[in-house]
């Protein structure tokens, strides 16, 4: 550790309690934002959730039914309403997450050196971005595949067949849909973590590239535990996690090329200090 940096961390130092008065008011400001959008999606609940059925009106579509006779129910009286508390929560923790996500980075920030928190910022920045890429591509074209296999099961009761209509409830339409949205928003936070693990020395491109077969195999286990259980969304989650699993060798290699690069321009800066020292001590 330079001079410098001890500097840099002694400045920053503060006491326990100054500590804990920050972390008073960093959650203060994350609980606060979370409330504020919590209220907002409440207020616009039955707005969002029509939104969300739009996925289920083009699967309707696709099966060559008519989208306008699109029709959900609840069997509770308070169903739901708690479906639109619910519904209101995740859409408030979505909202307010790069308020929660900047307080945690405030919060830690003083404790890091300059340049890692320079390092740290572009993955905070990824972070909310890939989640979103996760979340359009469940509402653009999964959640309606997803809902075309299943609308594909129905019988229309023609040829002595009972019919067999899909009409699902809103609390469990909603918990498909924050099912897949959550999944596919973790899975796509792979090459944030991985890099971040490159950064710190943890992982590198080469135990990456030579753990890829048990990768393949853990995407599937992984994409059978967090999707329903149809074989649709579980490929459908599996293959982006390995395009994303290939994305995160590519990010690692970079990293290690941008450490290898400055860990030499480092190097040859010290050699020439010492350089310029022995010549100022020969004179």
């Amino acid at each position: 550790m330079s001079v410098s940096e001890r500097e840099e961390i002694e400045k920053s130092s503060a006491p326990l309690i100054e500590h804990l008065v920050e972390l008073r008011r960093r959650l203060i400001w994350s609980i606060a934002g979370f409330f504020v959008a919590f209220l907002v999606c409440f207020f616009f609940a039955k707005k969002l959730f029509n939104l969300l059925v739009v996925p289920f009106k083009w699967a309707t579509q696709w099966a060559g039914l008519d989208p306008h006779k699109v029709e959900l129910i609840y069997t509770a009286p308070q169903e739901f309403f708690f479906t639109q508390v619910k519904l209101a929560m995740f859409g408030g923790m979505v909202i307010a997450f790069p308020l929660i996500a900047t307080q945690i980075y405030k919060f830690i920030a003083p404790g890091l050196y300059k340049n890692e928190r320079a390092a740290f910022l572009p993955f905070l920045i990824a972070s909310p971005i890939l989640f979103l890429m996760g979340a359009a591509l469940v509402y653009f074209f999964f959640t309606p595949m997803v809902m075309w296999f299943f609308l594909a099961m129905q019988q229309t009761g023609t040829d002595n067949q009972v019919q067999i209509s899909l009409l699902p409830k809103v609390s469990e339409y909603l918990s498909l849909i924050m099912t897949l949205i959550f999944s596919f928003g973790l899975v796509f936070q792979l090459p944030v973590v991985t890099s971040l693990m490159t950064r710190v020395g943890m992982l590198s491109s080469q135990g990456l590239v030579d753990k890829r077969r048990w990768a393949i195999v853990i995407a599937f286990v992984v994409a059978a535990i967090l999707t329903p259980p149809d074989p649709m969304s579980q490929i459908g989650l599996a293959l982006p996690t390995i395009i994303l699993y290939e994305v995160a060798i590519w990010t690692s290699r970079m990293i290690e090329k941008n450490q290898a690069r400055e860990k030499l321009e480092r190097e040859k800066a010290e050699a020439t200090t010492e350089t310029e020292k022995s010549g100022e001590a020969g004179s």
